[in-house]
């Protein structure tokens, strides 16, 4: 095996956690061929330097302070971590409701919305929270908004 391959993939993952995907696709210009790269890769799990369970614990952990659990689960599945591994690491960060007070509260201030007549205001945090990948529930259990009843629709598409 190449040894510069495998010092340049663990400078790389000293420096931070990589799914086997993602290392693969950075290192694949300096491996000769796939079955090297496997091996690597192989190598490096088996002694525990590489984990996509670890890689997506450590991801949605740093992630969800900011982020719903759709667009972290959308980010982990774009590096390759399976979707059994996702749902084990979104169950370990805070509830959703909770992060999206968090960001609600350090976004708009407090008090929390009270359903109010000002739909557009509404409708602007609701686009500014489903950005950030939270579910539609969390957001309507959060800004006590129900826009069926309202005739703008909150994400600006006609549904």
């Amino acid at each position: 095996m190449n040894e510069s391959l495998r010092e340049r993939a663990l400078r790389m993952l000293a420096r931070r956690e990589y799914s086997r995907h993602e290392l693969a696709a950075k290192l694949g210009a300096l491996a000769g061929s796939a079955d090297q790269m496997a091996s690597l890769l192989d190598q490096l799990a088996a002694s525990g330097l590489l984990s996509d369970e670890r890689y997506a614990s450590v991801r949605a952990r740093s992630r969800g302070s900011r982020l719903g659990d759709s667009r972290i689960a959308r980010e982990l599945r774009a590096r390759g971590v399976d979707d059994r591994l996702i749902a084990q690491a979104l169950a370990t960060v805070e509830d959703e409701l909770t992060r999206a007070r968090h960001v609600w509260r350090k976004r708009y201030g407090d008090p929390l919305p009270v359903a109010t007549g000002d739909v557009a205001e509404r409708a602007r945090q609701y686009r500014f929270l489903v950005s950030r990948g939270f579910s539609h529930e969390t957001i309507r259990r959060l800004i006590g908004a129900d826009f069926e009843d309202d005739e703008v629709c909150p994400t600006g598409r006609a549904d």
